[in-house]
């Protein structure tokens, strides 16, 4: 938002279904320090609020962040799409890879923060964890006791695991996890109440044995659902991401250059962001932001968004002509637009 106001653009900002009110905050900052309608809020369903908007063709650009499905949506809804320009994070199935020389203490510790912090419910997590059989029971071990030792209860409470906020989630990974566990997958810590829930608390749920076959495999869960899939070749591994729809992340857990360097050079076309020894997560925004594939359109970052926003325009001129060259040179003077910032 704040990079398009800096480029001179209106906004409309379309407050979210889940966690709303606290743009209502936003909302009252932005009227005490800008002009009426630089800064418009919309309120109420995205499917009833955004066709209006969006038919009326007087959008040039679009920021988004949510499913492919709505992104997909709202670009069709534009009369003239072809003059849309799109700027989007969609979603993620990251997957981490565990080599059989890792530092186990390291990836299972980066894995769990990668799969539970904010419940999972980032598009930047760990969604699919793909561990060596080699050293596949000692890591899914220690994954478990982190687990197992994550405090359960409200916000305030500074738990690390919380209710979740949509009421058709829990019944959705409880889904998951029944056609996991259907298919062959094993509930490593069901005795410490993995898979259940309190309420809209849904305690994480440790899967391991996790195939292709599964749902878990290639759905985005966005919670606290950590499958784990155990490879033998890491051509197993080369093959899921070939196959996954996912282009934005992935994490590889190594302590050999030589094992990292051929997933590197092969993820290299496939993400757009590879992180070592350390979960998928936000960049900061110094740093692009991007992906490709079903996860992404553009890239963002504070530099990327200025441009996104933006449209060059050049003022050409004969500098050798002397006429010219001297109104040129008295425009940043009455001109507002050639001014100097």
């Amino acid at each position: 938002l704040i990079p398009a106001l800096l480029m001179g653009n209106i906004a409309i900002l379309k407050i979210p279904a889940v966690g709303g009110l606290v743009h209502m905050l936003t909302a009252d900052a932005f009227a005490a320090a800008l002009p009426p309608g630089v800064v418009n809020f919309v309120t109420g369903s995205g499917r009833e609020t955004m066709p209006p908007i969006m038919e009326s063709g007087l959008v040039d650009v679009i920021g988004f962040i949510g499913g492919t499905g709505a992104m997909d949506k709202l670009i069709k809804q534009h009369p003239e799409p072809h003059r849309l320009k799109v700027f989007a994070q969609l979603a993620g199935k990251n997957i981490g890879v565990v080599l059989p020389d890792a530092d186990l203490e390291v990836a299972s510790q980066q894995c769990l923060l990668g799969s539970t912090s904010y419940n999972g419910q980032r598009c930047t997590a760990v969604k699919l964890m793909m561990v060596h059989d080699s050293v596949a029971d000692e890591f899914v071990a220690k994954l478990a006791s982190k687990i197992n030792a994550l405090t359960r209860g409200l916000p305030w409470e500074k738990a690390a695991i919380t209710p979740l906020p949509e009421p058709a989630k829990p019944a959705y990974l409880e889904g998951l996890v029944a056609d996991a566990l259907e298919k062959g997958a094993t509930l490593v810590n069901k005795d410490q109440q993995g898979g259940s829930l309190a309420g809209a608390l849904f305690h994480p749920a440790l899967l391991d044995g996790v195939t292709t076959s599964m749902r878990i495999f290639q759905e985005e869960q966005f919670g606290p659902v950590v499958p784990v899939a155990r490879y033998s070749d890491i051509a197993e591994v080369h093959a899921a991401f070939k196959a996954s729809w996912n282009g934005q992340q992935a994490a590889i857990m190594t302590r050999d250059p030589a094992a990292a360097a051929p997933l590197i050079d092969a993820l290299s076309s496939q993400v757009g962001r590879i992180n070592i020894n350390l979960q998928c997560g936000r960049s900061p925004d110094s740093v692009p932001f991007s992906g490709r594939r079903s996860s992404a359109m553009g890239t963002m970052s504070v530099a990327e968004s200025i441009r996104a926003f933006s449209i060059e325009t050049a003022i050409a001129y004969t500098a050798s002509d002397a006429p010219s060259k001297a109104l040129a040179d008295q425009l940043s003077g009455v001109s507002k637009f050639l001014a100097p910032l």
